[in-house]
């Protein structure tokens, strides 16, 4: 069964940096959107940012020029730069990958922005 395994998570103060990384633990074949969802305590799961397979990329209104998503739909990796957080960024983030068999999930990173 292939999973997709996360990296880079961790606490980072307000302004700080973090970059998180996805990566399938096998092939994946058909992939056609990757992206990271975020999750914080009390509020409902929101769409981070996403990259199709021709490169086009979507982020939420809170992380736009703030964040950049990069990916390899054919080696299944993904990454999610984080730059000037906020303590509002602090949540639980997860990636998937959507191919066209099902999607996959990541099993989710923790971060937190905090002085």
């Amino acid at each position: 069964q292939v999973q997709l395994v996360e990296s880079g998570g961790g606490l980072v103060q307000p302004g700080g940096s973090l970059r998180l990384s996805c990566a399938a633990s096998g092939s994946i074949f058909g992939i056609y959107l990757m992206g990271w969802f975020r999750q914080a305590p009390g509020k409902q799961r929101e769409l981070v940012a996403s990259i199709r397979s021709d490169g086009r990329t979507n982020y939420a209104e809170p992380v736009k020029g703030r964040f950049t998503i990069s990916g390899d739909n054919a080696k299944a990796t993904l990454s999610l730069q984080m730059n000037s957080l906020k303590p509002e960024d602090t949540a639980l983030y997860n990636c998937y990958m959507t191919a066209t068999t099902r999607d996959y999930w990541g099993q989710g990173s923790q971060v937190t922005v905090s002085s």
